[in-house]
């Protein structure tokens, strides 16, 4: 079965019971947090230049990453990239980088930069390879300048 991309404007709740369960299961609580505020309306990825992808095989979730305006800075011009995970069988596979270049062509029409933060030495090497570059802000680890071109980066 094929791998899938799709943007989603609603979150398909039930369908999420596996990746929840495994992201608790590994101490990664974004997912829970994706899930309560978006049942509770705090963010559900739809303001401006918003948006949230999952990866899907079938009816299994298998990753999800979304982008928001970043909430700790005073711009509209800053977007974040949030609540990233992929499920562990499926790491290594590219779904990660696959949902990341998602958010970067989305941001590109609403942001000239992204920010991530991690304190995860594995996803700080994974964010680096993707063109990251570390900073040094509170509440960024990570920055992406989106007004040069990424054209050398295929949506695989």
């Amino acid at each position: 079965m094929a791998l899938e991309i799709q943007r989603i404007r609603y979150l398909p709740t039930q369908e999420f019971t596996e990746i929840l369960a495994e992201s608790k299961m590994a101490g990664f609580r974004a997912i829970e947090r994706l899930v309560t505020d978006w049942e509770t309306g705090i963010n559900r990825f739809d303001r401006p230049g918003e948006a949230l992808f999952i990866a899907r095989q079938g009816d299994r979730i298998l990753g999800v990453c979304g982008l928001n305006r970043d909430p700790y800075i005073d711009s509209s011009q800053i977007g974040r990239v949030r609540r990233l995970y992929v499920m562990q069988d499926s790491r290594r596979q590219g779904i990660g980088q696959i949902l990341v270049y998602q958010v970067i062509e989305v941001a590109k029409f609403s942001f000239n930069r992204l920010h991530v933060r991690t304190t995860n030495p594995i996803a700080a090497q994974f964010y680096q390879s993707l063109g990251f570059m570390l900073c040094h802000d509170e509440s960024a680890t990570h920055t992406l300048n989106l007004t040069t071109t990424h054209s050398d980066r295929s949506l695989q």
